[in-house]
């Protein structure tokens, strides 16, 4: 029973280290159950009032992932917490701030930025689809990663590990973070997550009208939101590649 265990245990870490190098397409993989889930979109109560009430919830749920995202890279040591897609890398254990509250900050900021999306369409099959998807598709990656951090930090590791929760943060264990942070690696590693929330949300805005209304249209905040969220884009990528401006 034993041998088998651990052969399971080997074929999940072999899993999660291919999952974690095709990790940034899981977005794309909603489309699917997307589809549906907007084809019987309507707005609640049959007003659009309401709706704008729920994207109140929805767009601050998007805002704290990212904002959870941001505290993690820009506190994080050099060659740890990246968008590397080749293979896990670590220099160091990131033991503090954000870090000492949760062992994967990162996917729960991806989990949360992604959540408020699916929670604008209101089908809450939809929502328990991406929940279980989610769990299943990162679940592996991070026992990909801990296994790696293990193996190279050993008993660091095992202590930190111990006592920080994978993916619920325990509030109370806070630690102010032993580096000084930078705004520089956020802008310089994020801004394709701030520009994929924002195209998300404008692009649904456009849709609720097609399907409910039967019309074209933009609402000027949504509009400004689609332009502002294009705009940074393009400013940080050009920065980012021609540029030492955001060199940390």
């Amino acid at each position: 029973m034993k041998g088998g265990a651990m052969a399971l245990v080997r074929e999940f870490d072999q899993q999660g280290n291919w999952l974690f190098r095709w990790r940034s397409y899981l977005p794309f993989i909603l489309l699917i159950p997307l589809a549906p889930a907007l084809r019987s979109f309507q707005y609640p109560l049959g007003d659009h009032f309401f709706q704008e009430l729920w994207e109140l919830v929805c767009v601050p749920v998007s805002l704290l992932g990212l904002a959870i995202r941001a505290a993690a890279v820009g506190a994080a040591a050099p060659n740890t917490s990246g968008r590397n897609t080749h293979g896990q890398v670590a220099d160091a254990i990131n033991t503090t701030g954000i870090y000492s509250v949760v062992r994967h900050p990162l996917y729960l900021g991806n989990f949360l930025m992604w959540l408020g999306i699916v929670l604008f369409c209101r089908d809450w099959w939809f929502a328990a689809v991406y929940t279980l998807a989610f769990y299943l598709y990162y679940e592996r990656i991070m026992m990909a990663e801990e296994n790696y951090l293990q193996g190279k930090f050993g008993d660091d590791f095992s202590k930190w590990a111990a006592a920080t929760p994978a993916f619920v943060p325990r509030l109370t264990q806070w630690r102010r973070s032993d580096r000084a942070f930078s705004w520089k690696k956020v802008l310089r590693q994020e801004y394709t997550g701030f520009f994929g929330v924002t195209s998300a949300f404008f692009l649904l805005e456009l849709s609720e009208h097609l399907i409910v209304e039967r019309r074209f249209e933009v609402e000027p905040l949504w509009g400004i939101v689609g332009l502002a969220g294009l705009a940074v884009y393009l400013t940080l990528r050009t920065l980012k590649k021609h540029t030492n401006l955001l060199t940390a």
